[in-house]
Formats: structure tokens, sequence, C-alpha cells
């Protein structure tokens, strides 16, 4: 257990903000700790989320319906990501877990599928030893200036610009 938690945030344009997170997951439970992922907008079996299964210390569960929202969010992404926030709450009261991952929660917020104030009521509510990372593009300012650690993840170049698509195992 964690004599104190921290906020960490991972955003940014650039690829890496999941997988920083995944990485840091492994790492916690490596030193017996218990982690919980909480995937927002997500609901693919990627390549991190079948490797972590097999963990007995991490839980994964996503709030979202496919593998990335394409277009204007239906109601269902809504509900969704709203019963998602909802199980988070219910995890930090918990207290079951060490450190909790809300993938994609900055992305959630910016397609209007939750509301920043509801995000940082969550937050704020929860215990004190727990390390708390939210990942994703465009990280409200409210939510960089409670953090305690941001790392803005930049892209420099992309295959992707090239016409590489998404490759099994690389980034997905």
């Amino acid at each position: 257990m964690l004599k104190k938690g921290l906020m960490q945030i991972y955003t940014g344009n650039g690829k890496g903000k999941t997988t920083a997170a995944f990485g840091l997951a492994l790492r916690a439970a490596g030193n017996n700790l218990k982690v919980f992922i909480g995937q927002f907008a997500k609901g693919c079996s990627y390549g991190e989320i079948k490797a972590v299964k097999k963990l007995k210390n991490i839980t994964v569960e996503q709030f979202g319906r496919s593998c990335f929202i394409k277009g204007k969010p239906r109601r269902e992404d809504i509900k969704k990501a709203e019963r998602g926030l909802k199980r988070i709450e219910k995890v930090l009261t918990e207290k079951k877990y060490d450190v909790v991952i809300l993938d994609e929660i900055n992305i959630a917020i910016h397609l209007k599928l939750l509301k920043t104030k509801d995000v940082i009521s969550a937050i704020k509510n929860a215990p004190k030893n727990i390390e708390i990372v939210l990942t994703g593009r465009k990280a409200p300012g409210e939510l960089i200036r409670m953090a305690d650690l941001v790392s803005e993840i930049k892209e420099i170049k992309h295959y992707y610009n090239k016409g590489v698509k998404a490759r099994k195992g690389i980034e997905f």
C-alpha cells in the first residue's frame, strides 16, 4: 500500500499515453500493488489488455462500445462513460486498489461524454493513498492544475503520415 498517492496525467498528441500508463501498471503489479484500469471510449480487446488480464493484481474494465469513436458520439457512448465514472467512484471508495488508471478520460471529457467537474469530484473524494493516473489527449486545464505530474507526449514524426496502418502488437 502506498503511503501517499499522487495524481499523474499523460496527455498530448503523440503516441504512447496509454502505453505509459500500462507500463506504470506493470511496475506497480511487479511490486505487489493492486491496479485498476478503467478505459473510457474504448471497447476493443487490445494487446495490452490481453496481457495484463493474465496478472492477478491488475483489473481492467472498459467503458466504451467500440475501438474508437468516429464522428459525433452517440447517447450510448455517453451512458457507458457515465457508468464508467460511477464505477471509478466505487473503486476509489472501496480502497481495494493502490493505483487507479483512467485511460482516455481526457478525450472522454473533450468529446463531452463526461463533464470535467464530475471527474474532479470523483478524484477529489479519493483516499490520499491511491495513485491516480489520467490519460488522453486534450487534458483540461483544471485537471492539469490539480495534477502532481503532467507529461505531454508530443508527436515529432509519425509513420501514420506515410500511410502505415495500425499494426497488431504495436498499436493494438
